[in-house]
């Protein structure tokens, strides 16, 4: 059960060799046992997780279950959740119970799936290193002096570590990526507006994605086939048909032409990622694809514009909670060290607290034309460098990060340092593009190296076509950390 597929489990469950209650008990033992060494974790309810899962083999019995019956999938603690504590990994909630259920949750829920636990991610998603929650970092199961990744490093490294089959995790620069690429799983960040943002707690409103996190593409793409749906309930819903995102996981390559980026292949980029993923591009060639070079020359601007955009829209997100205060307008205080000194005795992180001090800089009378203006144009640069590139190739790839995890703590001092981390993956956020990552290798120490893969809008089932076909062609994908 440690690695089958969704697939496997589900077959497992309708031929009766395990029940859904077994195997839920399975994966709550196995958090019970080693979650405290990993942190990944938050919330672990049990007796609610059992009756899902008593619920999940009546369906079964009665032969009216769906693909994800009776199987347990992790959420990422940004998702609202009726009668969950849903904390966002901050102080401020911490004793806040969700009396709804987020859009995704929902589709779950209808799903058959069952909630195996809330996991642990930086404050209000505002990281990529998974250290700054409230609830102390989080450990990475390949290193566990090292990140997993974030902000959805939990969700990472409950996969990794075979703690749960599948996991949530939501993307506003990087954040189900980068620590897919760091934990050796895959993930996807969809097109902007295909996953409703209904009910998951905002950091940036026109950055911010949910998507899916597991060990293989074939299982992102039926995570997906629930995750997706338009929901009249969010605004940037994009109401389309449904589509089957595992219909092309079959196809062969050839003829694929695979866009490599010069600006993600220079300085920055260590040389043991750059080995892994030259040779997952000589293994894409091997299967039939064709390698372009393009050029995405506006991409280096994409993290000061990113750290922009994002704090202005936190800075306003978060002053509410559907109706439950838990942060400051700026017409809340009379500078901005009184800004400082009030949001640090609400219980907000540091994090935190010097994003919303940008955001509201960047706002300000005065700078708003000077930088806010000026790096949403450069947002327009960059989603129209994608367009070019996509009238000469219909996949681009590289690496994920530019080095593979880190210790924890050595770059908490050092914003600059830690932000460089999502250099790659801002991009498609900002354009409003999916992207994905998928094991490629190993760096240094023995931790993974991620593929980074961006498609044009709405081109999930090809993105996942390619990653399912590199990863019938290697085994990275299977690969555990030791001693799990």
């Amino acid at each position: 059960m440690l690695n089958a597929s969704l697939k496997e489990l589900f077959a497992a469950l309708a031929q009766k060799k395990v029940s859904s209650v077994e195997l839920t008990r399975f994966f709550l033992e196995r958090i019970e046992r080693l979650n405290g060494a990993l942190n990944a974790f938050i919330t672990v309810d049990p007796d609610k997780s059992l009756a899902q899962a008593r619920a999940a083999d009546g369906s079964i019995a009665r032969r009216d279950a769906k693909l994800l019956t009776g199987i347990p999938v992790a959420h990422k603690d940004i998702f609202v959740a009726r009668g969950w504590l849903t904390t966002c990994g901050s102080k401020m909630l911490s004793n806040f119970t969700a009396p709804y259920d987020a859009h995704v949750i929902e589709r779950f829920n209808s799903s058959g799936a069952v909630v195996l636990g809330k996991t642990n991610m930086d404050e209000f998603a505002m990281g990529s290193s998974s250290e700054t929650s409230f609830y102390g970092p989080v450990r990475n199961p390949w290193g566990p002096d090292c990140v997993p990744g974030g902000s959805s490093g939990g969700s990472a490294a409950a996969i990794a570590a075979r703690l749960a089959p599948a996991a949530t995790g939501t993307d506003t620069g990087g954040s189900i990526r980068q620590p897919a690429a760091l934990s050796g799983l895959s993930g996807l960040k969809p097109t902007y507006g295909l996953v409703s943002r209904y009910g998951m707690i905002a950091f940036a409103s026109s950055l911010d994605q949910g998507g899916p996190m597991a060990k293989s593409a074939e299982d992102l793409a039926l995570l997906l086939n629930v995750m997706a749906g338009f929901d009249p309930r969010d605004s940037t819903s994009v109401e389309r048909a449904p589509e089957d995102y595992a219909r092309d996981l079959e196809k062969p390559l050839a003829g694929l032409r695979i866009g490599v980026p010069k600006e993600h292949f220079g300085e920055g980029l260590a040389a043991d990622v750059g080995r892994a993923v030259e040779a997952a591009l000589a293994q894409l060639e091997k299967l039939g694809a064709k390698r372009v070079a393009i050029e995405l020359p506006n991409s280096g601007l994409s993290v000061p514009a990113y750290y922009v955009i994002a704090p202005a829209e936190a800075s306003s997100n978060l002053s509410r909670f559907d109706g439950v205060r838990y942060g400051h307008r700026a017409s809340d205080y009379s500078d901005l060290a009184d800004m400082y000194r009030k949001t640090r005795a609400e219980g907000f992180g540091a994090e935190v607290r010097r994003r919303i001090l940008i955001g509201t800089y960047v706002l300000s009378h005065g700078y708003y034309d000077a930088y806010y203006l000026k790096a949403q144009k450069i947002r327009r640069l960059i989603a129209d460098d994608f367009g070019s590139a996509f009238g000469r190739c219909d996949v681009i790839v590289g690496p994920t990060s530019p080095t593979v995890a880190f210790k924890i703590g050595a770059k908490a001092a050092d914003p600059v340092q830690m932000y460089l981390n999502d250099i790659y993956t801002i991009p498609a956020n900002l354009a409003g593009l999916p992207g994905m990552s998928i094991p490629c290798g190993f760096g240094g120490g023995g931790l993974p190296v991620g593929l980074h893969l961006v498609g044009n809008y709405f081109s999930e089932a090809r993105m996942l076509n390619v990653a399912h076909q590199y990863q019938l062609a290697t085994d990275w994908h299977r690969r555990q950390p030791p001693g799990i």
